[in-house]
């Protein structure tokens, strides 16, 4: 058999350079566009995946909520006062629209004199029930710590070693210990309220006092760091973006030299 030539226009041993419509893509990129058609496909797949799954699984938590609060509210709505009876198709929605106008008319009337009575009075009923007393109690004070506008919780994100020496995990600064605890901690100057979350559940972990020095402010938002203990270091904050923010804070604020007189 014959051996079939190489091109005439390559000499042996050289590989083909990219086209020069790549020249702007990636290494990796380039390498999937040069790869078989199962792998292009399988990178493709993947790359909608990344761009379809958030917006799809957001649509379907929000539309299970929306769902769910209707199924609470609308079975207390006469049946007369509800779309479904005028019209031929059912109106979504409706059960939260009216859980979110009840929630604050209860606000706006509990703002006033007679409201606040009214709950005092019920919560000195509720606080003579053995059981009840004890949900009630845990459950209002996490809602008061959580959706409190007024708290200063989990505003800053910091380092410390953890479980030991050479090893850091991230931690949400809650506030400056006080009390007992930082009156028997030692001869700290000051101890920091730190929550240590799990990973991937953020909600669950460890309430640690730390003192001030061995904790590493960093300066990236909770949010960014919910993110980082959610995906277990998969999704990690951009840092040089932060860089250019203080880079251009600190340009602004340099005064602007006067031109020199001719």
């Amino acid at each position: 058999m014959t051996k079939m030539s190489e091109p005439q226009d390559q000499p042996h041993g050289e590989r083909s350079e990219a086209p020069s419509g790549l020249a702007g893509l990636t290494a990796g990129e380039y390498k999937v566009h040069h790869a078989g058609l199962g792998t292009r496909l399988r990178n493709y797949f993947l790359t909608g995946l990344i761009i379809v799954g958030p917006v799809g699984i957001t649509l379907y938590i929000v539309w299970w909520f929306i769902n769910l609060i209707d199924g609470w509210v609308k079975p207390l709505i006469p049946v007369q006062y509800l779309p479904e009876s005028y019209m031929p198709f059912t109106v979504p929605g409706l059960g939260l629209i009216l859980a979110v106008t009840a929630l604050i008319v209860i606000g706006a009337l509990t703002a006033n004199l007679f409201g606040r009575t009214l709950v005092n009075y019920g919560e000195r009923i509720v606080n003579q029930m053995p059981v009840v007393r004890t949900v009630y109690r845990a459950l209002k004070q996490i809602f008061e710590t959580v959706l409190s506008q007024s708290s200063a919780s989990f505003q800053n994100v910091g380092l410390i070693e953890y479980p030991r020496k050479g090893l850091y995990a991230v931690v949400f600064i809650s506030t400056a210990t006080k009390g007992e605890i930082r009156h028997k901690a030692g001869d700290h100057d000051e101890l920091y309220s730190v929550f240590l979350p799990t990973t991937p559940n953020p909600t669950s972990g460890f309430l640690l006092f730390v003192p001030r020095a061995d904790v590493m402010v960093l300066d990236m938002s909770v949010e960014d760091a919910a993110k980082l203990v959610i995906s277990a270091g998969l999704v990690v904050p951009s840092y040089q973006e932060k860089l250019k923010e203080l880079a251009k804070e600190v340009k602004q604020k340099q005064p602007i030299p006067e031109a020199e007189a001719v």
